[in-house]
């Protein structure tokens, strides 16, 4: 039997997040972990620096060539980013 006051692990640590205001920190640090799965190897052994300040991504490519791919879906990878984080994490997309 469940009481009316139990939450699963997953609401209390979502309630603990926004309490100590850790969410946003925390989704960005799980958006750079997923880099590799969503872009793929080939983009991610090319992606010599990622990290986000202030709702930006900023990320640094060995290939030039992968570059002006990305630059022009950036706004798919946007979306597709802030879909995966399920809030709206970035603004946008640097490339370095």
């Amino acid at each position: 039997m469940k009481r009316t006051n139990d939450q699963s692990i997953k609401e209390a640590i979502e309630q603990m997040l926004k309490v100590y205001k850790l969410k946003r920190k925390f989704d960005e640090t799980s958006l750079i972990a997923l880099w590799p799965e969503m872009m793929g190897k080939a983009v991610a052994n090319r992606t010599k620096q990622l990290y986000i300040r202030e709702r930006k991504l900023f990320i640094r490519l060995e290939s030039s060539v992968i570059k002006s791919e990305l630059l022009m879906i950036r706004s798919q990878i946007l979306d597709k980013l802030n879909e995966k984080a399920g809030s709206h994490v970035l603004d946008e997309i640097v490339f370095l």
